[in-house]
């Protein structure tokens, strides 16, 4: 939720930005347009209600603003009215404090002219920053004779208009005078008043004279003052802002705000605070839902290197690199290799590209009806209990996985990396990437049907061709496997557990993923981190990661540890923040990578590293990172327009269900419930999916039995009843299509992997593009692509595919 920042508002302007305003307890701080104008502070729930609906203003010329810490404020006008703001970034606060400051002292002026209009001008200065105290003393010297010029003028403006009336009065009785003895007097007494009116009148052009004199020989003098004043004060604030930004690592120094694990070799080994689990940071307790931000511990701190490094010549930029461990000759990351690399010679080609759609039918507005699922409960088993498709969106789980692949470029840019550890960040990078695109899909996604693929051949636009394939049903499981023409391979086999504590869903992703560079042979693994969906009963749903990743380099021994930060109402820092440390095989940090997973992430080489004092509470030491300015790896791409109305799909998302030819029979795009649903008749759809339901329901009791009868046909009957009575039993508890689509057993929760990866299947069944191996790797039980599947679709011959749909 980041906005761009705005420039510095000089006096009087008109300010408006996004704030955080605190509402209540339940609901916390939530987003409103703020609006700063003419001394008064509006907000309103967007900027559309600018126009109609203001939520609520304050007066500034009676506020009290004060600073909490270094993104909250209050603003408060004695009790009547409380303003609890937060900001999204210290400098942000710092922007919004400078104006409500500025815009607060104008309106005090300009009450108290209003209110003392016919005082003289204020003998204290208004501000102590205006100047130093001689400076202050001349201006206030120059402004009283001024000031008493001016009482000049008045008083000569009243004796000229009493003098010309008594001489136009005297003019008067002159002409109505018959000559006489009367004659002479009238003439002496216009004389005289003619007299004291030349007298005024040139006491008065005098006093504009020496008025005009003093003020054009203040005026230049003046300009340059204020000029001077201007840049001084966008000097101060920069100042300020460096400052501020200084302040934030010592107090994080001493105080700590969030907990990163140690650069070690073994980060896996972790203190007293941390999760046992990788990517399982709700999985502990079930109060783990919200977390004290105050009550982790950084382990490390990252400070401005010394100004040294920045001003190396060419040679000992290229010996810092050696000492990192990049190879010779090489380009180090801080200086080029993270700005916008060129793509390779295959994407400046020019190819008659397919041109994807870029809409889909909007979301009808359908009310869900609780009653109506639950009548449907009423004498039936939990296996014939439908989930309607309201809780989906027309998307299956194979073509959210191959989601994953938003920001392959990451990948592509690996790829020419010639330092391993550069390659690291690119790849750290990538797996932070594909949690982007989570951020308000709350549907659920379509459970694949055992067999079903999905194909994303990209090869013509970004070089890479995907296929996934769902594997195993119990538990459910899908295999991913990409390759791209500029040298990288992506595979995985991801299965899922879950939890429900009520408030709150979690989701944990069992399975590693790896990626194969070609040129380097550099082989690198993870795994993904837990996924919770809050407020399952009451309130508005709402996603966050949390837990921890290593991406492990085989080849080299290179580790990047990433820590996903859970999301607190009490936590000071950015929400959706991620942190980690790329280290070498020796344990030696050589990057500090920093960001959030649903905006961007940075990197920043580490020049020096220290280690600090102790912490108090957990008697660990923090290590202090000297690093250089950071260089941005990876930024999400927009939202495409009405994305709120077609289910918040990236660009990407709303091409995966468009219709394509010559796919196979089993993909993702041929399923006709999901096609309903994307078509927006859900009553349809709901009535589709039952049957697909049923139909492989039916095809899995066909396929035991055939199981039975081979493994012992003397004893067919026995072993139909037995197969098929727990078969259907542990369908009811944890098959997708019913009522619950991610409940598993109590072990599979618990373990590295599913259970039933430990023994053959039940009914015996073999996925048809991927083969089960025990990966060399990682030693695990997984399944690899083994080919075919390109090959037949040239030919364009898919007898050998089942009929699901």
């Amino acid at each position: 939720m980041s906005e761009p920042k705005a420039p510095t508002p000089a006096p009087g302007d008109t300010y408006k930005g996004w704030l955080f305003k605190w509402t209540n307890y339940i609901k916390g701080y939530q987003r409103r347009w703020f609006v700063l104008s003419n001394g008064l502070l509006s907000y309103y729930r967007t900027q559309a209600e600018m126009g109609h609906t203001c939520r609520g203003t304050i007066n500034l010329a009676t506020a009290n603003i004060a600073v909490e810490d270094s993104c909250n404020f209050v603003i408060s006008n004695g009790g009547a009215q409380t303003y609890h703001l937060k900001a999204s970034s210290e400098v942000e606060r710092q922007r919004w404090i400078t104006a409500l400051e500025l815009a607060k002292a104008k309106a005090v002026r300009m009450q108290e002219v209003s209110d003392d209009s016919g005082d003289e001008c204020p003998t204290t200065p208004t501000s102590a920053g205006q100047g130093g105290g001689s400076r202050n003393s001349e201006v206030q010297s120059t402004l009283r004779t001024l000031g008493s010029k001016v009482e000049d003028l008045s008083t000569c403006n009243d004796l000229i208009a009493k003098h010309g009336s008594a001489l136009q009065r005297s003019l008067s009785e002159l002409e109505g005078v018959r000559l006489g003895g009367e004659t002479s007097e009238k003439i002496r007494q216009v004389t005289e008043r003619a007299t004291l009116f030349r007298i005024t009148s040139n006491a008065m052009i005098n006093a504009c004279r020496d008025f005009l004199a003093l003020a054009q020989a203040h005026s230049k003098r003046w300009q340059k003052a204020l000029q001077a004043e201007r840049e001084q004060r966008v000097r101060l604030e920069e100042t300020l802002e460096q400052l501020a930004k200084q302040h934030n690592h010592l107090e994080r120094a001493f105080r700590g705000a969030t907990v990163l694990p140690p650069s070690q070799s073994n980060p896996a080994i972790d203190s007293k605070g941390s999760a046992p689990v990788k990517g399982d940071a709700s999985d502990e307790d079930d109060e783990n839902e919200f977390f004290d931000a105050c009550e982790d511990v950084q382990e490390f701190i990252t400070v401005p290197a010394d100004p040294k490094y920045h001003r190396r010549s060419g040679s000992n930029v290229s010996g810092i690199s050696s000492e990192l461990g990049m190879d010779d000759g090489t380009t180090s990351l801080d200086e080029q290799s993270l700005a916008s690399n060129p793509e390779s010679p295959q994407s400046q080609e020019v190819v008659p590209v397919r041109k994807r759609r870029s809409r889909i039918p909007d979301k009808p507005n359908y009310s869900l009806n609780l009653w109506s699922i639950m009548k449907n409960c009423i004498g039936k088993e939990l296996s014939k209990i439908p989930m309607p498709v309201n809780f989906n969106e027309p998307l299956s789980m194979l073509q959210r996985l191959s989601e994953d692949l938003e920001y392959y470029e990451l990948l592509d840019r690996a790829a020419k990396c010639k330092s391993s550890l550069e390659q690291m960040c690119y790849v750290a990078a990538f797996t932070v990437s594909s949690y982007s695109t989570t951020v308000h899909r709350t549907g659920k996604p379509f459970n694949p049907l055992l067999g079903e693929t999905f194909e994303l051949d990209r090869v013509q636009e970004s070089g890479y061709r995907s296929l996934c394939e769902q594997v195993s049903h119990h538990p459910p499981a899908a295999a991913h496997h990409a390759i791209s023409q500029r040298g990288w391979t992506l595979r995985q086999e991801i299965a899922l557990a879950s939890k429900f504590r009520g408030k709150y869903l979690s989701i944990m992703p069992l399975g590693s993923i790896h990626c194969m560079f070609e040129k380097s042979n550099n082989h690198y693994t993870w795994k993904k981190v837990t996924t919770t969906v809050h407020n399952i009963i009451v309130g508005k749903l709402w996603i966050d990661q949390s837990g921890e990743i290593d991406v492990v380099n085989h080849r080299t021994g290179d580790r990047c540890h990433l820590k996903f930060a859970p999301y607190s109402y009490f936590s000071r820092d950015v929400a959706r923040k991620v942190t980690g440390v790329v280290t070498d095989k020796d344990g030696k940090a050589h990057y500090v990578l920093s960001g959030t997973w649903d905006e961007k992430m940075e990197c920043s080489r580490v020049m020096q590293s220290s280690r600090g004092g102790e912490n108090g509470a957990e008697g660990r030491q923090k290590t202090v990172y000297q690093t250089l300015k950071p260089k941005e790896l990876w930024r999400k791409t927009p939202l495409p327009d009405g994305a709120e109305n077609m289910y918040y799909f990236s660009t990407l998302a709303l091409t995966l269900n468009e219709q394509e030819e010559g796919v196979a029979p089993t993909d993702s795009r041929r399923r006709p419930d999901q096609r309903l649903m994307e078509q927006g008749r859900w009553e349809e759809a709901n009535a589709e999916k039952q049957r697909l339901e049923e139909k492989q329901r039916t095809t899995r009791r066909e396929r035991e039995r055939e199981a039975a009868r081979t493994s012992n046909p003397s004893e067919e009957a026995e072993e139909v009843e037995i197969a098929s009575e727990p078969s259907e039993t542990t369908y009811k508890t944890d098959t997708d299509e019913t009522s619950s689509d991610l409940s598993l057993s109590t072990e599979t929760l618990h373990g590295s992997h599913p259970p039933a990866y430990s023994s053959t299947h039940q009914d015996n069944y073999q996925a048809m593009w991927f083969e089960r191996r025990v990966d060399p790797v990682t030693g695990e039980p997984t399944h690899i692509y083994k080919g075919g599947y390109w090959e037949t679709k040239e030919q364009g011959n898919w007898d050998c595919c089942p009929d699901i749909f």
